[in-house]
């Protein structure tokens, strides 16, 4: 039962996560926009979703960031962790810059505005449908 659980709701959580994260992102470009030399960070969604779904996200042999050992006498090592793309799924891309900036910021807030609030209208219609799945589940469960 819980396996069908996961698959049935897995779609929405996965979607759920990347979309936060995203919006940490969006919301730390928008701290920083009077920071000299910051480069505004974003998540490619549509990449990142389809890796997370794939697994590849949790596996780093997957994604081709694991280190082969080569000959026996050789230490065993781990993937390095790239502080910036850690816990995103897709990783994470610098913004172009729209418009030169005399302190290298590559923040534009009208840009990081728009993004803020489509990614939240976004978020709230995966709430919304997560919440639709939920009751249909309840009710097929109840036998109503």
């Amino acid at each position: 039962m819980i396996g069908k659980l996961d698959q049935a709701l897995g779609f929405h959580q996965t979607a759920l996560r990347i979309r936060a994260q995203r919006q940490e992102l969006i919301a730390a470009n928008i701290a920083n926009a009077d920071t000299p030399n910051f480069k505004a960070k974003d998540v490619d969604f549509a990449s990142a979703f389809k890796q997370a779904l794939s697994g590849a996200a949790a596996n780093p042999a997957a994604s081709g960031s694991a280190l082969n050992q080569t000959a026996s006498g050789h230490m065993a090592a781990q993937p390095l962790v790239d502080a910036l793309n850690a816990g995103y799924p897709g990783g994470v891309q610098f913004r172009g810059e729209m418009q030169g900036s005399v302190d290298g910021n590559t923040v534009d807030m009208d840009v990081e505005r728009n993004q803020f609030a489509d990614n939240a209208v976004r978020y709230e219609a995966s709430l919304v449908m997560l919440n639709g799945q939920l009751k249909k589940l309840m009710s097929a469960i109840q036998g109503q």
